[in-house]
């Protein structure tokens, strides 16, 4: 399966497993990579000195290309990025930040660097600032999205139409038959998140795995929308959340009720009440928690069946 995604990263699929916060160690990135794809190392929720760990380990388990997934709004974002310097990191993705204020600074040391995007006006800013290619994700996603609500359907087939660089689609694909869909609607990759948080290698604690393997459509909901839009389960937290709203509460107030350490609560310590359980809505269709390398192998066949079944028409 040779394209600009897999030449750019030199792998063999066009998969590239999302760097989620909580969920993306060491353990799932390696295996996902060793199966083939891109697995990514989720800097978002490690402290400096415990992303190095995870790079040097996962250096140890594959010797297949891995990135790590860098948010821009990062406290310490000058000591992670001295980091992935100092390992020999070769593929970075950022995001939820300004991709002018790190791209020429990882090129320049030879590094491949994607930035995610929610809107084709980031797309056009992103590829301005020199980047490799974008993650264009849609308003189906987990965790934090964009403001503009964009799906991926819609949104993919826009980048596409405006930019040069290589697209990889992102939300609400977990399948071959979304796989495939993204592709025919212009993407060279795709991005997936949820259906690699539900695997055995996922750090993510068992009782999240087992939510999200439960989640029904409609069980996910975006909200704190006026701090950094999220998608996440439904449960005692999010409940607190609407009866907030009800008050027209104040972003600090907001802030007060969503306190610290909301995700890890939820998604790496378990707590399925006050935890933030941050998903996508491609959760409905994920049944079963597997290995990383069936799930990507299962894509793949599906994709190929799929794609065969359509040429056959």
């Amino acid at each position: 399966m040779k394209n600009r995604i897999t030449e750019l990263f030199n792998i063999k699929y066009p998969i590239i497993q999302g760097g989620m916060i909580w969920v993306s160690g060491y353990k799932l990135a390696s295996a996902v990579s060793n199966a083939g794809g891109l697995g990514l190392i989720g800097a978002g929720s490690m402290y400096p000195e415990v992303l190095r760990e995870h790079i040097q380990k996962c250096k140890k388990a594959t010797n297949k290309p891995f990135g790590v997934n860098v948010p821009m709004l990062y406290p310490d974002i000058e000591k992670i990025m001295d980091i992935i310097i100092d390992e020999g990191v070769k593929i970075v993705f950022t995001s939820a930040g300004n991709p002018k204020t790190w791209t020429t600074f990882l090129k320049e040391k030879g590094i491949t660097v994607v930035h995610v995007v929610s809107s084709v006006k980031f797309a056009l800013k992103a590829e301005l600032a020199g980047v490799d290619a974008v993650v264009c994700e849609g308003f189906e996603a987990g965790g934090h999205n964009g403001r503009e609500e964009t799906t991926t359907f819609t949104l993919i087939p826009m980048v596409k139409e405006q930019v040069k660089i290589p697209v990889i689609a992102a939300g609400g694909i977990g399948s071959g038959r979304g796989m495939l869909a993204a592709i025919v609607l212009g993407a060279d990759a795709v991005q997936i998140g949820s259906r690699f948080a539900a695997t055995e290698e996922s750090s993510a604690h068992q009782n999240f795995k087992n939510t999200i393997i439960g989640v029904k459509d409609g069980d996910t909901q975006v909200t704190l929308k006026e701090l950094a839009p999220v998608r996440l389960v439904k449960n005692k937290f999010y409940n607190e959340v609407q009866e907030l709203y009800k008050t027209k509460p104040t972003i600090e107030e907001l802030k007060e009720l969503l306190g610290r350490a909301r995700a890890k609560k939820g998604m790496f310590e378990g707590d399925l009440e006050e935890g933030e359980l941050e998903i996508g809505q491609i959760a409905g269709l994920i049944h079963k928690i597997k290995p990383a390398k069936e799930v990507l192998e299962e894509i793949i066949k599906d994709f190929e069946s799929v794609k065969s079944s359509i040429h056959s028409l």
